[in-house]
């Protein structure tokens, strides 16, 4: 059973090639709320995070993979974090870098590899996602992929002046 390979996309593990990629994406400060970071990555560090990329999901309790487009383009990444194999769920974020890349069904088609690998080979039982209430495109895209709404978190982050709600998808695994 393959699990990471779609029809136009594919899920792979982060290579030391990645470095560039990653930097970019960790210091582009126009997404800087979807992740609660605060300060720029140095080359150092994601060099060392990606000799680190290896260990197991069990081990380090999260799991990147870099979203590989056609013609084997790095698109983007999607992770799963805060895994907890006791109670089976994790948590899953995604992004599509480059506008010229979304809102072709490629988020879509790697969180549904995500989620069959979660289910299927991780044995979850539940992922979830923390979603911004104005961040419509997420919030279709999970939606659309079976993510229920089951909760908003009020005045939950601090950004731009304001106070923004978080909402909270989950999508349950019926099969364990």
């Amino acid at each position: 059973m393959v699990t990471l390979v779609g029809e136009h996309i594919r899920l792979r593990a982060l290579e030391p090639e990645d470095l560039n990629f990653i930097h970019r994406i960790e210091n582009d400060e126009t997404i800087w709320e979807l992740s609660a970071t605060q300060t720029p990555y140095s080359k150092f560090v994601i060099k060392r995070y990606l000799e680190n990329a290896h260990k197991d999901i069990f081990e380090v309790k999260q799991l990147r993979l870099v979203i590989e487009g056609p013609g084997e383009e790095s698109i983007g990444l999607i992770d799963l974090f805060d895994f907890d194999a006791r109670n089976m769920r994790a948590g899953v974020g995604i992004l599509i870098e480059q506008d010229k890349h979304r809102n072709k069904g490629y988020g879509a088609e790697a969180l549904q590899l995500l989620c069959n690998y979660s289910f299927k080979r991780l044995n979850l039982h539940q992922l979830y996602a923390n979603i911004a209430s104005d961040n419509t495109g997420s919030i279709k895209l999970f939606g659309k992929l079976g993510f229920e709404k089951v909760g908003v978190k009020k005045d939950w982050n601090f950004q731009m002046g304001s106070f923004k709600d978080e909402l909270l998808f989950q999508k349950i695994n019926k099969d364990t």
